[in-house]
């Protein structure tokens, strides 16, 4: 009986061996270093992550709650200063160019030249009565409710007023001919012949002479002094220039500088003969005017021709000494 029973439970053990036999499988070797790795990756993180909270201790109640406030505050304040940005956008700037030390903004405020040149054109109205002087330029400054003491500005004196009576002009002969120029191009007005568009310019120049006719000799011989020589070449020189270019010139050779040597040349005695023209309207002196313009338009590149139309300024600049000179001994006698 007892032999039976050992044998049963033999037969038992070897039963279960071959299960564990059968149902054990022997893993691939690939598969065994991949479980492997993603065992040893997660072991080390846990690690890691088990360290850092180790040594970071935790935050405080107290701390915890400034760390709020300071999240809130600065968004806040990335808030407020994108309010105030959009603020000063939508406000409109004024319209100011100084700021005193108290950084106030001053809108009245002007620079030393512009008052100056506001005393100057106040000051043309008095020519005719007190002449291109000081006194004239001391009357425009009354009116501007300045003291006649402001006439100390002007280191030049009268000279500062002829000049400033020059430029003025010159930007209005500019602006005159650029309006010209606009309407031919937009097709509102005629071309004009270069003859003809350089008599108009020069007219349209001198013209604005005419309320000042009987005090110019006074201011040509201011202009002729010799520090207000250089000035007084400048504005004849650019005046010359912008009438050309708004003729139509654009040479780049010789003919540059004979046509502006001969259109100032005319420019010169075409104003002496002005200044001793008697005839209703100074026909006398457009008749003068339109004789010489054809010299010029019909200028040539010979050096001779070019020698001439300089001699002419130079002659002009004599002419109007002489003139000066003359029409002072006769209001003299007069």
């Amino acid at each position: 009986m007892a032999a039976l029973v050992r044998g049963l439970r033999a037969g038992r053990a070897l039963l279960g061996l071959g299960s564990a036999v059968v149902l054990q499988r022997t893993p691939c070797p690939r598969y065994s270093a991949l479980t492997r790795t993603f065992h040893r990756a997660a072991i080390l993180r846990f690690t890691d992550d088990t360290k850092i909270h180790q040594n970071t201790p935790p935050l405080s109640d107290h701390e915890h709650q400034q760390t709020q406030d300071s999240g809130a505050s600065q968004s806040f304040c990335s808030t407020e200063q994108t309010s105030a940005t959009d603020v000063q956008q939508e406000e409109p700037q004024p319209n100011t160019s100084y700021q005193d030390q108290s950084g106030e903004q001053s809108e009245d405020y002007e620079t030393e030249e512009q008052l100056q040149a506001r005393i100057l054109t106040s000051a043309l109205e008095f020519v005719p009565e007190h002449g291109w002087t000081v006194e004239a330029i001391a009357a425009g400054a009354k009116t501007l409710g300045l003291s006649a003491a402001s006439a100390g500005m002007f280191n030049n004196g009268a000279g500062d007023l002829v000049l400033h009576f020059i430029s003025q002009c010159n930007t209005q002969l500019v602006n005159i001919l650029a309006e010209q120029n606009n309407q031919v191009q937009l097709g509102q007005a005629e071309k004009k012949t270069t003859a003809e568009f350089l008599k108009d310019a020069v007219e349209t120049r001198l013209r604005m002479l005419i309320p000042y006719i009987d005090t110019w000799p006074q201011a040509m011989s201011v202009l002729l002094l010799p520090h207000n020589i250089p000035d007084s070449l400048k504005h004849l020189s650019t005046m010359v220039d912008d009438i050309w270019y708004y003729a139509g010139d654009r040479s780049t050779d010789i003919n540059w500088y004979t046509r502006r040597a001969a259109l100032t040349g005319i420019y010169n005695t075409t104003e002496l003969v002005m200044l001793q023209d008697t005839s209703p309207d100074f026909e006398q002196t457009w008749t003068f005017l339109n004789n010489r313009i054809q010299d010029v338009v019909n200028v040539a590149n010979t050096a001779k021709q070019v020698q001439s139309t300089g001699e002419a300024v130079v002659q002009g600049l004599m002419g109007a000494a002489v003139t000066l000179k003359n029409l002072t001994g006769l209001n003299q006698r007069r």
